[in-house]
């Protein structure tokens, strides 16, 4: 078929080929498989997704060894998450939580905190809840020296 030079020239090809384009095309092929599970896990609104995605990345490192692990965590129905929260799936990953209601939130469990304090004050000392969030169990004359924030 081939002879002398164009058979050279066939082998140098060959050879370039092997070493330029199947070693990248090997290890998107890899990478491509080992998100399988998280993209199963995302799909079905899987409650431990981001502990799945860890498990993922762990499997590159360990060349794969922990990778049908997170593929049958990724096909699991998570019985005890469905009772603590009364449901086996998890939106909370669909909605990505804005500033506004990050502050909303700490706003509530600022005043929750306020009332439940004011309600189990002691006359000995006192608990109190600064503007910067700091709570103290401390008498209500040393606040002010020990942290500058309480005011």
């Amino acid at each position: 078929m081939f002879h002398g030079e164009t058979l050279d020239t066939v082998a140098n090809v060959i050879a370039w080929f092997a070493f330029i384009i199947v070693p990248p095309v090997l290890i998107v092929a890899f990478l491509a498989v080992h998100i399988i599970p998280e993209k199963i896990a995302e799909k079905r609104h899987h409650p431990q997704l981001g502990a799945i995605k860890c498990l993922c990345f762990l499997s590159l490192v360990f060349g794969g060894l922990l990778w049908p692990i997170a593929w049958l965590w990724a096909y699991s129905k998570p019985v005890f998450h469905k009772m603590a929260y009364g449901t086996d799936v998890d939106d909370s990953h669909e909605k990505p939580i804005g500033k506004e209601s990050a502050i909303k939130e700490l706003e509530q469990l600022r005043a929750r905190a306020a009332s439940c304090l004011a309600s189990t004050a002691s006359s000995s000392g006192s608990f109190s809840l600064s503007s910067s969030g700091c709570l103290g169990i401390l008498p209500a004359s040393s606040l002010s020296s020990r942290c500058p924030s309480w005011e």
